[in-house]
């Protein structure tokens, strides 16, 4: 086999006309040489080629979605289920690092995949300082504040953790991570809360939104039309376990909601905006302490504050089963999603393309269908139902191996 090899490489540099395949040859000893040479390379390049694969990691609260991509194509996803009991042993997000790293790497061997066919390892982005929209290698700084937390204690920070873990023991020299949930691109402008006191800081605070799956819905729109995501003026709404809403101005995000920490539309976990003298009220009567506040704020709020449940999908079903209570609060949820959406037209003078409403809960027809029928007079609706970000890293993870250059965080 191995001299078929040689002799196949040697003709093909005769039918080349190399230094060793010309007529006047300096010898079988120095033929043999040059082609165990070349022959070297040409198994090199079939080990690099052995390495095709997308990593794709994503940690939510309770489960770890994690894929293989072979470029935009999905070979196999899972969503590996922490039980909540399991996730209660641990004191902090951040000690949640090998159980959840453990389950990457078992479901690789389920799934027969060899360390040495992954070619890039891409994780959903923590809550580190604000950042400019776009692929960043996974370095030392951002993997302290994300092990640190630095914008809240959540399992997305995790996902560059793992990844530069598991990138490095398999001997790659980078992980990567793309459109972090902390983006900022609004003008300073909008930064004006109203009272100096409240305005974040921009140091290392921002907006904490969907972006990579809103960036990701707003580019795969702009491809079905052949046109490029710089050239559109999109609203976009992220309905899920949180509610985002942005304008998308030609590439930029220059207005979205702090979905995580109270502002914007409520969601099934999450309070959105509320009135600021009753939280005053509240925050001062000695009945809640500050963490307690802002788990109401950020995981005990919406629906789960009045229905005690945060399956929008049941609280569809009994409303219209003809539960009044669970009909009250999808109607006001539709309707505050809507007025977001409404308000973010101002932003672009009305000059909008279209809106686009996307997450989990798009795949609810009815709640689609009453929002639709509140905003089609400001541009065209389309419904993408569910998330695309592990399509999104996979895509990102692919312009890095065609030779894309990533950003430093710094």
């Amino acid at each position: 086999m191995v001299f078929k090899q040689l002799e196949k490489v040697f003709n093909n540099c005769r039918a080349e006309n190399h230094i060793f395949g010309k007529q006047n040859l300096f010898g079988l000893q120095k033929n043999a040489y040059f082609c165990t040479k070349y022959l070297y390379v040409i198994k090199q390049q079939n080990y690099m080629n052995t390495k095709k694969y997308t990593l794709v990691i994503n940690p939510g609260a309770t489960s770890t979605k994690a894929a293989i991509y072979d470029g935009e194509s999905e070979v196999f996803t899972e969503n590996l289920s922490h039980p909540i009991e399991e996730i209660q042993k641990f004191k902090e997000v951040a000690d949640q690092f090998d159980y959840r790293k453990g389950a990457i790497l078992d479901m690789l061997k389920r799934h027969n995949v060899g360390t040495d066919e992954i070619a890039i390892v891409m994780g959903r982005g923590g809550l580190t300082r604000p950042c400019e929209s776009g692929t960043y290698e996974v370095n030392d700084l951002m993997k302290q504040e994300c092990h640190d937390g630095i914008q809240g204690k959540h399992a997305c920070n995790l996902g560059a953790l793992i990844a530069d873990s598991i990138a490095r023991e398999i001997g790659l020299e980078h992980a990567y991570i793309s459109d972090p949930g902390i983006v900022d691109e609004r003008p300073e402008y909008a930064k004006i809360s109203g009272h100096p006191v409240f305005d974040l800081d921009p140091s290392r605070e921002g907006v904490i939104w969907h972006c990579l799956n809103q960036k990701m819905t707003a580019k795969l729109y702009a491809r079905e039309l052949g046109k490029k995501y710089e050239d559109l003026n999109l609203i976009i709404a992220h309905m899920g376990g949180g509610v985002s809403v942005g304008i998308h101005n030609h590439g930029r995000v220059v207005e979205v909601n702090r979905a995580l920490c109270g502002l914007g539309a409520f969601s099934p976990t999450r309070c959105g905006s509320i009135n600021a003298s009753k939280l005053i009220e509240v925050a001062c009567s000695g009945k809640y302490t500050e963490a307690e506040l802002k788990k109401m704020v950020t995981a005990e709020g919406g629906f789960v504050a009045y229905l005690g449940t945060n399956d929008a999908y049941e609280v569809e079903k009994k409303a219209l089963a003809g539960d009044e209570k669970c009909k009250l609060l999808v109607d006001a949820f539709c309707y505050q999603v809507s007025m977001e959406i409404s308000r973010l037209a101002a932003v672009v003078c009305g000059k909008v393309d279209a809106i686009l409403l996307t997450g989990g809960i798009a795949y609810s027809k009815p709640w689609m269908q009453m929002i639709t029928e509140r905003i089609d007079w400001i541009a065209p609706v389309k419904v993408y139902k569910g998330e695309n970000e592990m399509l999104a890293l996979a895509m990102c993870g692919k312009e890095i191996l065609d030779g894309a250059k990533a950003k430093i965080y710094k």
